[in-house]
């Protein structure tokens, strides 16, 4: 894994350090912001440059399986995808596409809508993400590891809470 993001540079401080009281004031929420935005940066490059490490050998980009990653419980139309994974459709449909023209996926007639298809993984598709599942596996045991069972709990908790909150946040700004 080769790690080719630099530490994240600490957030602008609330005031001037005091070690008599720096404890005891909280940073100011922009400061806060920026720390959890330059953070999530970060780990999003540092999975992403895990998830092509782990996607290679399989023959996969970290993107296709990212998608096939999505489809592999359930069909899903391109615009589910898309929603699931928060990107955007037109990145999905360019994957979708290379996925079904390299045999990993295809194109299922949907029930629901008749134009928009299902996308699901082929035996060739479900046989890659398989292949990727041991090296998964070992790293998901080496972060357990590291953070013991309460902290990895804690740590995807706090990522969720962030993440239910920015939504919270984005739905109150388009309610406006």
């Amino acid at each position: 894994m080769t790690d080719r993001h630099p530490p994240a540079p600490p957030a602008p401080s609330a005031a001037p350090a005091d070690p008599a009281t720096s404890a005891a004031v909280p940073p100011a929420p922009g400061a806060l912001l920026s720390a959890a935005a330059l953070t999530s940066f970060r780990l999003n490059g540092q999975f992403l440059d895990v998830a092509e490490e782990l996607a290679r050998p399989a023959g996969l980009t970290a993107a296709w399986w990212q998608v096939l990653g999505a489809v592999l419980e359930q069909p899903l139309p391109v615009s589910g995808i898309a929603r699931a994974m928060g990107i955007t459709r037109q990145s999905v449909q360019r994957i979708a596409d290379l996925l079904v023209g390299r045999g990993l996926a295809e194109y299922r007639p949907n029930p629901a809508h008749r134009t928009a298809k299902l996308l699901r993984p082929t035996e060739r598709g479900y046989a890659a993400v398989r292949e990727i599942r041991p090296g998964h596996a070992a790293l998901a045991a080496r972060l357990l590891a590291e953070l013991g069972p309460a902290g990895f709990a804690a740590a995807v908790s706090a990522l969720e809470t962030l993440s239910e909150a920015l939504t919270a946040v984005e739905r109150q700004s388009s309610a406006r």
